[in-house]
């Protein structure tokens, strides 16, 4: 979440200060990211990962949806509707596979999503439509690329090859937007960590963690990356740090711990059974 969170913080920089267009953002991005873990899989030794062509749609749809709706969206609507959308994707899915909370976890999420609304609602607007829309497509490909992953034999190999399939895609795209392609330096470096660390190396690290998790407690466990950038911003960007902001934290930090440890709990019943 840590790596989200950063990688949240780089996109915000990048096209908020208008260092870079968004369409070379995320070529640069996913083609980063897949250099660094084709580097990893040969240090690694390991083998290549089964094709999953679907992954790597849902990733570059990630990618691309995401930066251009922060081209016309406040940080707050931004991540309202965009985890919103993941939610309601992961938890439909957790859902109808038969997946439940016992009380405890199910009081957790709601004191998280209690906090994340307070965390984002003051900066809500009215969204253009466009912007939404991009958003909302955004948050329902990252849920399903975040369903896909679990139970995957090899993080690392199953990452690499979503990023390597991504790529003809995004740079595809950046060719599409080349007439309005601009970057300067700072902007290439920025996308350049964004995609070789927060995101390639990240994402490796969120299918490893996925092996552990239920789609319910996935999704409930994203909803720390608002607070998590939001501190980060106070820290370096400059941004305040607020009562509400206080609040938010120990809400969603709480709220997580009840729900993880909701889970530790019916583990402990089952193993004394």
């Amino acid at each position: 979440m840590a790596a989200f969170a950063a990688n949240s913080l780089l996109c915000r920089v990048a096209l908020r200060d208008t260092h870079i267009d968004p369409a070379t953002f995320g070529a640069i991005r996913v083609t980063s990211g897949a250099l660094v873990l084709a580097l990893a899989m040969r240090v690694r030794a390991r083998a290549a990962a089964k094709p999953d062509w679907r992954a790597a749609a849902m990733l570059f749809a990630y990618v691309a949806a995401f930066s251009f709706a922060y081209l016309t969206l406040p940080a707050g609507t931004g991540a309202l509707i965009l985890f919103g959308a993941v939610q309601l994707t992961m938890f439909a899915v957790g859902l109808a596979g038969g997946e439940r909370f016992a009380p405890r976890g199910w009081a957790g999420l709601a004191l998280a999503l209690a906090g994340f609304i307070v965390l984002v609602l003051p900066g809500v607007a009215a969204p253009p439509l466009m912007g939404a829309a991009l958003m909302a497509v955004a948050g329902i490909a990252w849920g399903a690329y975040s369903l896909r992953g679990r139970g995957v034999p090899d993080p690392l190999a199953a990452t690499a090859s979503n990023f390597l399939r991504a790529t003809p895609l995004a740079l595809a795209l950046g060719l599409m937007c080349a007439a309005r392609a601009h970057a300067d330096t700072a902007g290439v470096l920025l996308a350049i960590a964004s995609g070789a660390l927060t995101s390639g190396l990240g994402y490796v690290i969120w299918y490893a963690a996925l092996r552990g998790l239920s789609a319910l407690q996935a999704a409930s466990v994203q909803l720390s990356v608002p607070v998590i950038a939001a501190v980060g911003g106070t820290l370096w960007l400059d941004e305040a740090f607020t009562t509400r902001l206080m609040v938010a934290v120990v809400a969603i930090l709480g709220g997580i711990a009840l729900v993880l440890t909701d889970r530790a709990r019916k583990r402990g019943q089952g193993e004394q059974r």
